[in-house]
Order: structure tokens, then C-alpha cells, then sequence
């Protein structure tokens, strides 16, 4: 059942890979390159590499929604509406992609695949962190932090507004706030006074 299960998602991550090509809307392909990862971090989990599964899955589902965000404000045809093709330089495209195949599978076929030497570890996980970064890890934790303040502080210096304003104006007071303009003044103000 698991090896039925693998195959199955194979082939469906590579339709969903060929359905990025075939689609008329970068938020589509957008979205079957989704896909076609989900499909591939799933056979991830089914060969029991848990942790890189999970973080496929967590990694391109966020990228891939951040990514089609940005096609559907900018891209001037996000959802298909109007025919559009999304293939360019189709003749140097199937020539690199084909030798790059060819490459791949010769290498597959060709190179000596190493056998495993002693035990594996008791958390793969860790065992595999430590690797790549070894002791560097805490400083990636420490830039991952500052790269998100620095995300949420420019978001929070690029509007001059609140969370509530609208137009410039403040709901407490119920209409623009000192300096902003649009406003009429009070009456018994400057403009006659009450007496």
C-alpha cells in the first residue's frame, strides 16, 4: 500500500509540475507548483523522513500563498481572465530540460550508490541539524528573529494609519485628526465665537 501510495503521488506531482506550464493565470501555477511540492514532501513522510517532510510542507505552503498574494496584485493577469501563455523560448527550454534529464538519469544510473555505515541516530532530526549547521544554530535562531522584527517594523514605518483609522480619520473623535486636514472648524471657534 505505501509503495502504491508513493507512486501515485509521483506521478501526481509531476502532472501538477506540467499543469504550472499548461495553465493561463500565474495564480494557478502558482498553486500547482503548491501541489506538485505537497505531493513530494508527502513521499518525504511515507519514506519516513518526518522532519523534511514537514518542513517541505510548512515551507512551500507559506511561500507559495506569500508568492500568490504578490501575482494576484501585480501580475497583470492574475486570474486568467484573459488567455495568456506561460511558455517562452520553448525551443531552448526543452533543450535545456532535456540534457539536464538526460544528465540526472545517467547519473542515477552510473553513480555508486554508498552503503550505510553504522546505526542511525537516535533523533534524526537533531542528528541532521547539527550537521548542517553545527554549532551555528543558535546564531541562525538569532537572525531569524531579527529578520522577522525587521519584516514587521517595516510594515509597521510604511503607514502612517492605525489599525482603526480610515481616510485619516480617527473613530474616537469621529472625524480627521489635528494636522490632517478635511475638517471644518468648531463652531464657537476662531472663526465667530460663541458670544
Amino acid at each position: 500500500m505505501q509503495a502504491v501510495a508513493f507512486w501515485v503521488l509521483a506521478v501526481a506531482a509531476v502532472g501538477f509540475g506540467v499543469a504550472v506550464f499548461a495553465v493561463d493565470s500565474m495564480a494557478r501555477a502558482t498553486f500547482a507548483l503548491l501541489a506538485s511540492f505537497l505531493c513530494a514532501g508527502v513521499e518525504l513522510l511515507l519514506i519516513d523522513l518526518d522532519y523534511l517532510g514537514v518542513l517541505v510542507v510548512l515551507m512551500m505552503i507559506m511561500e507559495m500563498l506569500v508568492m500568490a498574494v504578490f501575482m494576484i496584485m501585480y501580475m497583470m493577469n492574475p486570474a486568467g481572465l484573459m488567455p495568456m501563455t506561460m511558455l517562452h523560448n520553448t525551443r531552448g527550454a526543452l533543450a535545456i530540460s532535456g540534457a539536464a534529464f538526460a544528465v540526472l538519469a545517467a547519473g542515477i544510473l552510473t553513480v555508486p550508490w554508498p552503503e550505510r555505515r553504522g546505526r542511525p541516530p537516535r533523533d534524526p532530526a537533531f542528528a541532521l541539524g547539527e550537521s548542517i549547521m553545527g554549532p551555528k544554530m543558535p546564531v541562525m535562531m538569532v537572525i531569524g528573529l531579527a529578520i522577522l522584527a525587521t519584516m514587521i517594523a517595516t510594515v509597521v514605518l510604511a503607514t502612517h494609519r492605525g489599525r482603526y483609522d480610515r481616510d485619516g480619520e480617527h473613530p474616537a473623535r469621529g472625524g480627521p485628526g489635528p494636522g490632517e486636514g478635511g475638517g471644518r472648524p468648531a463652531r464657537g471657534g476662531a472663526e465667530g465665537g460663541t458670544g
